[in-house]
């Protein structure tokens, strides 16, 4: 199985009483309540792909975190994963780190960015039944006013009308997900579960 999940920021104590509110009492509460939520979900062999933001530690931090979470890793750099250029992190927990990246899963492909991107490669790619064939699944923006700009972007792009190729008139496809740890209770999740928590 493979799993999504973007701006964990562990050791981050900002995102406590500041940026996204998230009630703990410390650091160490959220670190811990976090790692725990993972690892009830993940077994050792599904994927997790962190799409940025992982962690405001330093590197022996870090490599100590990575140490207790379950699973095979992929990490999309965040702008906060100041870590990566430590001398001392020990890149080897994670399959590959990248800043962007394109995969399959289940017969989709899902672009893969810390970023959101409005305009996405295969946007307008749906099969036969006219379900979504691309999905965009991003971070960064937490659940902030950025991230309502974007979801206005996407109920305006989806009435939008266009003419395609054959001259038939249709609505532009737009398929992002946010998957900003704290809508998920700070568990990964699958492709399909986050589809099902959009909608």
């Amino acid at each position: 199985m493979r799993y999504y999940i973007a701006d964990l920021h562990f050791f981050h104590a900002a995102m406590n009483d500041r940026m996204d509110h998230r009630g703990f009492a410390d650091i160490l509460e959220m670190n811990e309540y976090m790692i725990k939520k993972w690892n009830d979900k993940v077994d050792k062999n599904d994927e997790v792909v962190i799409l940025g933001d992982l962690s405001w530690g330093n590197a022996e931090e870090t490599n100590s975190l990575l140490k207790r979470l379950k699973g095979k890793l992929y990490l999309i750099q965040g702008n906060h994963d100041r870590f990566l250029k430590k001398q001392a992190m020990d890149l080897s927990r994670f399959e590959w780190v990248k800043p962007y990246e394109e995969m399959s899963d289940n017969k989709r492909k899902v672009v893969l960015c810390h970023y959101p991107i409005m305009f996405y490669n295969g946007q307008y790619q749906l099969d036969k039944e006219g379900n979504p064939k691309v999905y965009m699944l991003y971070g960064h923006v937490h659940d902030t006013m950025d991230q309502r700009l974007m979801e206005q972007f996407q109920e305006l792009t989806r009435r939008t009308v266009t003419v395609d190729a054959q001259g038939h008139r249709r609505t532009i496809p737009c398929n992002m997900i946010n998957c900003f740890c704290k809508y998920s209770d700070y568990e990964p999740l699958a492709l399909d579960e986050w589809i099902l928590r959009k909608m």
